[in-house]
């Protein structure tokens, strides 16, 4: 299962025990899937299995309507399409849009936003990438979805594709709360865990990067200085160097693997990484000097 399957399989087993939120959910499916024929009747898709099950729920609730008649995978309302009307207002608002009426408190926006999830949204595998969105029939619903999103603190934005209109959410915390907001809380546990899971590995990652990129610079600076003392032996110049210099030349050319820290213990008397690094420094000037000549 996709999920996006999972998401609304779990949304779908929500039942809200307030009328006011049913309308609210009743309308989304409504301004997503209802097409109001010519005689009166209203014809919904149902032919996903949770948009089916989800309006079979609301439409016996909230008008007892139970074993409507199906045609082609459509659910026909005839008997009782003038109460459905009435109801959510339908005839006195623009076209695409929710009645403000139905939307007036927090839990009817709640499950405004599920139902439209359920008819039109689907959200990325969390393991590939982070993409939540839900497609809309019309420019004014997609506005309508994204100012409802705007109600809780979530940013979504609306786009047009192959001539579809889209509200979509990129940042994986503004679709945690999205899911939050739905109550689709188990999937939203998996997607935290998913996105944990993903933080460290990408952290380990970097922590390996910046390790290598580490020890590639240490030997390749390590290498450098041994040329250089190298060279200064080959022109018969460490002798005549400084005991500091002499020593720290001596200790570099025996281990060779070592870091400067290593290195500092092995002087005597025993000095830090700036010291070593000051005479290794000085060590490469002068070698640097010596092949100017």
């Amino acid at each position: 299962m996709s999920f996006t399957s999972q998401i609304k399989e779990e949304i779908s087993q929500i039942s809200d025990s307030a009328r006011h939120c049913r309308l609210a959910e009743m309308a989304a499916l409504c301004v997503a899937e209802l097409e109001r024929e010519a005689d009166g009747s209203l014809k919904f898709k149902a032919e996903q299995a949770f948009i089916r099950q989800t309006l079979v729920m609301l439409l016996t609730k909230l008008y007892n309507i139970q074993d409507a008649p199906s045609e082609n995978a459509n659910i026909v309302i005839r008997d009782g399409a003038e109460e459905i009307t009435e109801s959510l207002k339908l005839n006195d608002t623009k076209a695409g849009m929710v009645s403000g009426l139905l939307l007036q408190q927090s839990c009817c926006k709640r499950a405004y936003l599920r139902g439209m999830f359920l008819c039109g949204g689907s959200v990325s595998d969390p393991r590939k990438g982070y993409h939540l969105e839900i497609v809309c029939r019309t420019e004014e619903t997609a506005d309508q979805l994204c100012a409802v999103f705007a109600d809780f603190e979530v940013q979504a934005r609306k786009t047009e594709r192959k001539g579809r209109m889209l509200v979509y959410i990129k940042e994986s915390e503004a679709i945690s709360e999205a899911l939050n907001i739905i109550g689709a809380h188990r999937s939203l546990m998996e997607l935290e865990n998913l996105r944990i899971e993903k933080d460290l590995i990408n952290d380990t990652n970097r922590r390996v990067n910046c390790d290598t990129a580490n020890i590639q610079k240490m030997l390749a600076a390590s290498q450098r200085q041994l040329e250089d003392i190298r060279f200064l032996k080959k022109r018969g110049l460490l002798n005549s160097l400084p005991e500091g210099l002499k020593e720290m030349a001596e200790v570099r050319l025996e281990n060779p693997e070592l870091n400067l820290k290593d290195l500092g213990m092995l002087m005597d008397p025993p000095i830090g990484k700036s010291g070593v690094n000051h005479r290794l420094r000085r060590l490469s000037k002068l070698a640097e000097e010596e092949r100017s000549k």
